[in-house]
């Protein structure tokens, strides 16, 4: 590799393994603000846990790594074809190292290239600019947080908060509905880009954008500094917390950007990341390709592993085969240890599933919805390098059936499932519980080894049917096989507290 290949590796490898200060510092405040021993408290040991591990091993914080994008500030006369080959290098060696995920994939044939290039992939932003130097950013952006953007158009109505209109207000409560829906499907607690104004593909642009921002740093715009301020105030009384699991904190920052639009249209995006917010810069010599500096480290920031996390001696144990009197004796809140094999289950295999036999006997087995990291040594033994749960819901069409085809008696995940995997779980005797979100290398270490894969020549790294044999994989109930579920609960609740949001502010 040349020396700008080997800068922007070195970039790629921080990004996917090191969180920025401003991050921590946000995640070290909620961790202080939720009650000991509850299970948003849990979470958030948990994830800082997690991140530590992370540091210390440089591997990924998170094993969906996402979609990496770049946004380069180059000089005026600078070539951008060749800075993009070697962004496409350091990209395609960082996924050969196992520090990115590979996520490329053909939306026409569903392949994915196993390099993390294809049409579109990496994203790449250029914008010129009156110096000598290059300003690299990349932001490490993962699918379930992706999925939970969501844009606006004004005036209309919103559930809890009835009508939004074409002012401040309007905005405002556009803002407090991204954070309602997203619940606890985007890893949160979250962080807002919001884009007011503009077309439908630049109002998305520019909420992206915003995530590049300092956490810390004030609003030039007054007008848009008062409306940060005010999220940051009042959005965390709706409750949905961590994980959605319910808790004082559900946001952990908010930039907003405005931009002109047409008067036919008013556009209003929120770009909605997890905790994992995974965003750093490097300053770089254009022609020695040298790292002269990096951004977002201006105050580094350790983190100690927490003391606490999963009660293990008051967990219940489950080791597949499980038997229906051992799902009947669980409820919502248990904390459960996993031991034996597990196998993982993405969306393209719940679909395979529902036409085709499983590769091995799922009867009274456990699916994790889950997108390793894996390398492969030279031995040909596969090892996982990062093994957080992925969001579940994305499944909902297809659990219900696939646990009473198989017989099934757990699904792991995260976010919860909604009413149609509810009623599958009581008709048939199955749970479900909720893993903790981004905590890749957490779940990791519990992996003793890899048994066996199917269907990766079909699907690739990530939906493949992983068999991990797994000691002390912990998680907590929140549906049971008796129609209770703490997702439902939490949401209902959150409804609650949004329509307690609904008088106007801004006029």
């Amino acid at each position: 590799m040349n020396k700008m290949q080997e800068s922007l590796l070195e970039l790629i490898v921080e990004t996917s393994t090191n969180l920025p200060p401003d991050v921590r510092r946000a995640i070290k405040r909620a961790e202080l603000e939720e009650q000991f021993g509850s299970q948003a408290a849990l979470a958030l040991e948990t994830i800082v846990d997690n991140i530590v591990s992370a540091e210390e091993d440089r591997q990924p914080i998170c094993q969906d790594t996402g979609m990496p994008t770049f946004m380069v500030k180059c000089p005026v006369g600078f070539n951008q074809l060749h800075l993009v080959e070697d962004i496409r290098a350091a990209v395609a060696e960082a996924t050969k190292q196992g520090k990115l995920r590979p996520n490329s994939v053909d939306s026409l044939t569903g392949k994915n290239s196993g390099d993390n290039l294809g049409p579109g992939t990496p994203v790449i932003h250029f914008e010129q600019w009156e110096q000598d130097g290059l300003d690299i950013r990349l932001i490490l952006k993962g699918g379930g947080c992706e999925n939970k953007n969501i844009q606006y158009s004004l005036p209309m109505e919103l559930p809890g908060l009835g009508k939004a209109g074409r002012d401040l207000d309007g905005v405002r409560k556009c803002i407090l509905h991204a954070v309602y829906q997203a619940q606890g499907f985007g890893c949160g607690a979250g962080f807002l880009g919001v884009g007011i104004g503009g077309d439908r593909t630049t109002s998305y642009e520019l909420a992206k954008q915003q995530l590049f921002r300092e956490l810390e740093e004030t609003n030039p715009n007054p007008i848009l500094a008062d409306l940060e301020k005010y999220v940051m105030e009042n959005v965390n009384h709706l409750d949905i917390g961590t994980m959605g699991f319910g808790g004082k904190v559900t946001l952990l920052g908010c930039k907003v950007g405005a931009i002109n639009r047409i008067p036919a249209s008013f556009f209003v995006s929120v770009a909605y990341n997890c905790w994992a917010f995974r965003r750093l810069g490097i300053q770089v010599d254009p022609t020695t390709g040298v790292v002269k500096g990096w951004l977002y480290r201006e105050k580094p920031e350790l983190m100690e592993r927490p003391v606490g996390g999963f009660d293990l001696d008051k967990a219940v144990v489950l080791q597949a085969p499980v038997s229906e009197a051992q799902i009947q004796a669980l409820k919502v809140g248990d904390i459960v240890l996993v031991r034996g094999t597990i196998h993982t289950g993405r969306d393209e295999l719940h679909k395979y599933l529902l036409n085709h036999e499983a590769p091995v006997d799922l009867q009274g087995g456990i699916l994790y919805h889950c997108g390793p990291v894996m390398l492969q040594d030279e031995q040909g033994q596969w090892h996982v390098k990062a093994a957080g749960p992925t969001t579940s819901s994305r499944e909902e069409p297809y659990q219900a059936d696939i646990i009473k085809k198989f017989g099934l008696r757990v699904v792991i995940g995260k976010g919860g499932m909604g009413q149609q995997t509810l009623e599958g779980l009581q008709n048939y005797g199955a749970v479900y519980l909720n893993a903790i979100g981004g905590a890749a290398q957490y779940y990791a270490r519990t992996v003793k080894r890899v048994t066996g894969v199917d269907l990766m020549d079909k699907f690739g790294v990530p939906e493949a049917m992983w068999h991990l044999e797994v000691e002390g994989f912990p998680a907590i109930v929140t549906m049971d096989a008796h129609g209770n579920s703490l997702h439902k609960d939490v949401e209902q609740h959150s409804m609650l507290k949004l329509a307690d949001l609904k008088d106007p502010i801004f006029v």
